[in-house]
C-alpha cells in the first residue's frame, strides 16, 4: 500500500511520454510494482511503441492513448481516474526557442489538466541541465537540490535546452503550488544504461561514436551520469513518499567523471573495439569533476548503479539492437 493506505493495483497512474528511455523505463517500473498504468504517445499505434506491450504485466495493466502535450482536451482525458501523473514527455531541445516554449507550456497544461482533473501526485522529470549551468559557482560547491544553473549565461550561449528545462520545472512547481498539487521533481544528468526502445536516443548516441571511434577526440570537459534504471526507481520512490512541502526536489546522478575517463572505461571493458582514445588539447588545464549530493534519494534507498555497470549495460544494449557494427580486427604487423 502506499502512504494513503490504498493497494497500488488500484491505482491508475498516467505516464506522459510512455515510449521514451526514460519513460518506458518509469512504465515496466511500475507495472513491476502493481500499478495500472495508461501512457501517453503521439500515436500508440506507431510501431515504436510495440515494446511497451511486451513488458511483464503489460497485457492486464497497461494501456496506450495518444497525447498531444499542447491540447489540454487529450491531457485530461489521458488523466481522466488517474490518481497519480509522471510528466517525462519533452521536446527535443536544440537552438529553436519555439521548442523550448513548447516545454513549458505543455508543462504548464499537464500541471492544469492533472489538478482539473483531481489528480493527486505529480512526478516532473527534470534535468540537470537545470542545475550545474553557471560559470560563476565556485568548484569546490557541492552540487545538491539548491543549485540552479544561470538562466541569462545560458540564454546568452544559445543553450535552450537548459533554459527550457529551468523554465518548465519552475512552471511546474508553480502551478502545482497554485493548483494545491503534490509535486515531486526528479532530477536526472545524462541518462545512460540498457534501452527497452528500438531506437537510439540522444543521451546514449554518443557512446556509440565513442565505440566506433567515429568522434575522433574526446572534450576536455567533465560530464555526471545516471543509469536509466535508477531514474525509473527514483520516480517511484519520490511518487510513494509522503512530501510535507508542496513541492520536493531530488538531484539523481550517478557518477562524474572526465570524458577521458569514460571513453578509458569504454576500452577497457571492449578492448576490441577501436574505442575514441585521444582527448582535445584545447590548451586549458584538465577539466575536474565536480562534487555532488545524490543524499536524498539515498535516504529512500535508493542504490546508485557502478558507473561500470552502467556503461557495459549501454553497449551491449546498443550492440543487442544493432546499433554497433562489430568491431574491424585491427591488421597484424606484417612479419620482417
Amino acid at each position: 500500500m502506499d502512504n494513503n493506505g490504498e493497494k497500488k493495483q488500484q491505482q491508475l497512474v498516467c505516464v506522459t511520454g510512455a515510449g521514451g528511455f526514460i519513460g518506458s523505463w518509469v512504465v515496466k517500473e511500475l507495472l513491476l510494482h502493481g500499478y495500472r498504468v495508461r501512457g501517453t504517445a503521439r500515436d500508440p499505434a506507431d510501431s515504436k511503441n510495440a515494446h511497451l506491450l511486451a513488458l511483464e504485466g503489460a497485457k492486464e495493466g497497461l494501456s496506450l492513448c495518444g497525447a498531444d502535450l499542447i491540447d489540454c482536451d487529450d491531457l485530461r482525458a489521458a488523466f481522466s481516474g488517474c490518481h497519480g501523473v509522471f510528466h517525462v514527455a519533452s521536446p527535443t531541445i536544440n537552438d529553436d526557442p519555439e521548442l523550448m516554449l513548447a516545454a513549458v507550456e505543455g508543462t504548464r497544461n499537464v500541471m492544469n489538466a492533472a489538478a482539473d482533473m483531481g489528480v493527486r501526485r505529480v512526478v516532473f522529470t527534470s534535468s540537470y541541465g537545470a542545475v550545474h549551468m553557471d560559470p560563476n559557482r565556485s568548484p569546490d560547491t557541492v552540487m545538491d537540490e539548491t543549485c540552479w544553473s544561470d538562466y541569462d549565461f545560458c540564454k546568452q550561449t544559445g543553450n535552450f535546452y537548459c533554459c527550457a528545462k529551468m523554465m518548465a520545472e519552475k512552471t511546474a512547481t508553480e502551478e502545482a503550488a497554485r493548483r494545491g498539487l503534490e509535486l515531486a521533481v526528479v532530477v536526472p544528468s545524462m541518462t545512460i544504461g540498457p534501452a527497452l526502445q528500438q531506437a537510439m536516443n540522444m543521451s546514449i548516441a554518443h557512446i556509440a561514436r565513442y565505440m566506433m571511434g567515429t568522434k575522433k577526440v574526446s572534450p576536455n570537459a567533465v560530464a555526471a551520469y545516471t543509469d536509466v534504471r535508477d531514474v525509473a526507481r527514483a520516480h517511484l520512490l519520490v511518487y510513494e513518499r509522503r512530501h510535507d512541502a508542496p513541492s520536493s526536489r531530488y538531484l539523481c546522478i550517478g557518477a562524474v567523471l572526465h570524458r577521458s575517463r569514460l571513453v578509458q572505461l569504454l576500452g577497457d571493458l571492449f578492448p576490441n573495439y577501436h574505442v575514441t582514445a585521444k582527448c582535445e588539447d584545447d590548451g586549458k588545464p584538465m577539466a575536474r569533476p565536480y562534487r555532488f549530493s545524490n543524499q536524498r534519494l539515498r535516504d529512500l534507498g535508493l542504490e546508485f548503479t557502478p558507473i561500470r555497470e552502467s556503461l557495459y549495460e549501454t553497449v551491449m544494449s546498443l550492440k543487442q539492437k544493432g546499433h554497433l557494427c562489430l568491431p574491424v580486427p585491427v591488421p597484424k604487423r606484417a612479419r620482417l
